[in-house]
């Protein structure tokens, strides 16, 4: 399934929050042509009432794609009109987190093409990355249906076993809010150190998304660019040594941030 297919079509975006929108965005970009979009939103945005898509407006009777994009606890709600798409030619791909294929299945009809992605909210500046896995019936056609969709966001991986999306979550989905914590915490040891607060944070968050940007751009791995900027009795070194401590470091740390957040996702997921 092409963009020329999905323009022929339609494609329903079902919620268009800041991640529907973002989505969007990238896809009238990549040429999608506006009036083969039907956006279902109680409450759209100026972006999305002036780009020239279908609003709240009756929807196709086979789109070739229906994008779920709703909060989780809206599904119940949002789900009932767009049954009558299910066991059909229709793909379903959804970034709602927290519902599983089966879910769906049980709602849609268990013939339904169905491919469920876990983004994360970098994909608003179009640097997300997205994990992807798909039902029998999504079948490699709508693995790539979906992953060229969600390219327009930033980077995308497909699963092995729906499962891994938990451990997704615990990473990519909440990772972002670590990084940002990291930001504050490390604004705030500047500012311990005596520099003012404004530009210990304009050093942060120049320095996270740097190295972040470096960590991408490298063939390197990350564990040598670390090496590369440690020099033997230097100031980083000596840094380091604090931050990985294998008993009160960050790598315990960190193992138990990840771990509790793909722990809270399992059981999201379980209801």
């Amino acid at each position: 399934m092409d963009m020329n297919e999905v323009a022929a079509n339609g494609l329903v975006l079902l919620g268009c929050g800041k991640m529907g929108s973002a989505m969007l965005q990238g896809w009238l970009a990549d040429g999608l042509p506006a009036t083969s979009v039907w956006v279902q939103d109680p409450f759209p945005n100026d972006f999305v009432k002036g780009a020239g898509v279908h609003v709240n407006t009756d929807l196709p009777k086979s789109p070739a794609i229906v994008l779920i994009a709703v909060k989780p606890q809206m599904m119940a709600d949002a789900l009932p009109a767009l049954a009558a798409m299910g066991n059909g030619e229709t793909l379903f791909v959804s970034v709602a987190a927290g519902i599983s294929i089966a879910t769906y299945e049980d709602m849609l009809g268990a013939q339904t093409p169905i491919v469920r992605a876990m983004p994360n909210t970098p994909a608003a500046v179009g640097k997300g990355i997205s994990a992807i896995i798909g039902n029998t019936h999504a079948g490699a056609a709508g693995l790539d249906a979906a992953e060229g969709l969600l390219r327009a966001v930033g980077q995308v991986v497909r699963l092995e076993r729906e499962t891994q999306i938990d451990a997704v979550t615990g990473v990519s989905g909440s990772g972002p809010a670590y990084v940002f914590h990291l930001i504050e915490t490390l604004a705030a040891a500047g500012e311990a150190q005596g520099l003012p607060a404004e530009l210990s944070m304009a050093l942060a968050k120049a320095t996270v998304a740097g190295a972040g940007a470096l960590a991408e751009a490298a063939d390197e791995t990350p564990e040598q660019l670390r090496i590369n900027v440690t020099s033997p009795n230097g100031t980083t070194q000596a840094g380091l040594e604090e931050l990985m401590d294998p008993a009160d470091g960050l790598p315990p740390l960190m193992l138990r941030t990840v771990g509790a957040a793909t722990l809270r996702s399992q059981e999201l997921s379980n209801g």
